[in-house]
């Protein structure tokens, strides 16, 4: 079996590296046919642009992204220069230069790689797959009898931050600043899932549809691994099952279908304010007029943040979206299974976890209240503060900088909820609703404790549950997604996760030590 699971092992690295050289290489020519189709596709009017465009790049053969994207960046940035300095406006080329080189690439792309798109799908995901489930698999007999310890977690280095767990690290946050920041070099990646795309949708693929593929591949693969790991435990079973089906029908498959037949691509399962750009303008302005199917986009949304999730967290907590519902959760809780033990359970953690998240929460709701009001009052400027700016800065730091190079390449680092305990706007509100209008509580039985220490070790959010099994006291956390690992690690079965009457969820001595504190770090403080 271990000999299966190496195989496995060098399979998925081949693949994986296969994967990550191919955005520095293939060739790229721009020819008269392909040009002249870019310029009408994109409507530029900038004869500077289109003159020193054809004169830098045209039949011309670049190796690989990091020979043409310099090029185009100076041709697009020579050309902005001229048109501002005699103000038209109308001739600026308002595309960012790296969407600007990935389009010009995905057009331009010649040889192997755009040729053979079925071979490089097999060489890159699919030895991927292969490798990941020759490694997974035989845990289904290595595992052994019912009963999951975290004897040896804090030895491996692929699990204790070691030199596999660093090398997730390099890659995943490479991957998110390619993603966010670099998507011209992510042109080869989209032939690999072009057939796919079309498919679905009916258009080539770009670099956000691999991140969705990518995406609902690597949550199935890893989700085998939650199957095998958590076997015993129907409740693991079924929320990981329920947040594999809302990523790949909901967040994925649904979408791409609704271009096809014309409609607004749309995930009707993502709540405002994680879906922080909902309101925006060219949102609000799309919808509107894409006619019944927008509205009732638009409508939908809002239902869904005010009354759905308010109600859904009274019944079930925030378990409800953040487990079962929730991509982000989805990949958290497969893709980081393997890290969550590295959740900082300190005091001076919470105090940071507290601030920071209801801080983003009131950055989302103010960013907001400003575009509104700045669509409805057709103006561009609030308070003399430019909401597009309020908006850009938003999407950079926290839709991209801490959602996606932080929340999910750090992993292997801080633990796989990194985003969730201290950035996510949704998870304050519901976390919000948890705390003090809920029928969800964790309930103990101190008595059956024996402090080994399980619940603690396993608990993604940082809650350390092991003083509250101690004592017996019931838990309410706001920041506790209700993932339930911390009762299936249990040798005694002192965890249940219940919805119940709201009467008795807080306990006397929790109200008078106050709103969310750890009991044994306050017993350590004293």
């Amino acid at each position: 079996m271990k000999t299966i699971k190496t195989i496995g092992l060098i399979i998925f690295f081949i693949g994986l590296a296969i994967f990550s050289a191919l955005p520095i290489l293939g060739n790229y020519q721009l020819k008269a046919p392909i040009f002249k189709e870019l310029i009408a596709e994109k409507n530029i009017k900038s004869a500077i642009f289109i003159k020193n465009l054809e004169d830098k790049t045209f039949n011309k053969t670049f190796n690989g992204m990091q020979s043409l994207s310099p090029v185009i960046a100076e041709i697009i940035t020579n050309a902005n220069k001229y048109h501002i300095k005699n103000k038209e406006w109308s001739k600026k080329i308002y595309t960012k230069t790296s969407d600007m080189s990935a389009l010009i690439g995905k057009k331009s792309a010649i040889g192997f790689i755009p040729n053979n798109k079925g071979l490089m799908w097999f060489l890159t995901f699919g030895l991927g797959i292969i490798g990941a489930l020759l490694f997974i698999l035989p845990n289904v007999i290595l595992l052994g009898k019912k009963g999951i310890k975290n004897n040896g977690v804090y030895h491996e280095s692929a699990t204790n931050r070691g030199w596999i767990g660093w090398l997730v690290f390099f890659f995943l946050v490479s991957f998110y600043i390619v993603l966010y920041f670099g998507s011209e070099y992510a042109t080869n990646w989209t032939f690999l899932v072009d057939p796919i795309s079309k498919f679905l949708s009916g258009n080539p693929a770009g670099h956000w549809f691999v991140y969705g593929f990518m995406y609902c591949v690597i949550m199935s693969v890893m989700a085998i691994r939650m199957y095998i790991k958590y076997r015993h435990n129907m409740y693991q079973v079924f929320r990981t099952t329920s947040v594999l089906f809302f990523q790949i029908v909901f967040a994925f498959i649904i979408p791409e279908i609704m271009v096809r037949l014309q409609m607004p691509y749309y995930d009707f399962k993502n709540a405002f304010p994680l879906d922080y750009d909902f309101f925006f303008q060219w949102n609000l302005k799309d919808l509107l007029a894409s006619g019944g199917i927008g509205l009732f986009i638009l409508i939908w949304g809002i239902v869904l943040t005010l009354v759905i999730v308010p109600i859904m967290v009274y019944f079930f907590g925030k378990r409800w979206y953040c487990s079962w519902v929730c991509g982000c959760g989805g990949l958290a809780e497969t893709l980081g299974d393997p890290y969550r033990q590295h959740s900082s359970k300190s005091l001076f953690s919470w105090k940071v976890e507290r601030y920071l998240i209801h801080g983003v929460l009131v950055f989302a709701v103010v960013m907001t209240g400003l575009t509104l009001f700045s669509f409805f009052a057709e103006t561009g400027t609030v308070l003399g503060l430019k909401v597009s700016s309020i908006q850009t800065t938003y999407s950079l730091l926290i839709g991209s900088i801490f959602a996606g190079v932080i929340g999910t390449g750090f992993y292997p680092i801080f633990g796989n909820r990194v985003w969730c305990r201290f950035g996510c706007p949704l998870a304050a509100y519901l976390g919000f609703v948890q705390r003090f209008k809920s029928r969800f509580r964790i309930t103990t039985n101190g008595g059956q404790c024996i402090s080994c220490g399980n619940c603690s070790t396993y608990c993604e959010q940082g809650i350390d549950v092991r003083a509250y099994a101690q004592k017996g006291e019931n838990i309410v956390r706001s920041s506790c997604v209700g993932c339930g690992v911390c009762s299936a690690v249990c040798p005694r079965g002192v965890l249940k996760l219940e919805n119940g009457p709201e009467d008795g969820r807080i306990n006397p001595t929790e109200i008078l030590l106050g709103n969310d504190i750890d009991l044994m770090d306050l017993l350590n403080k004293k």
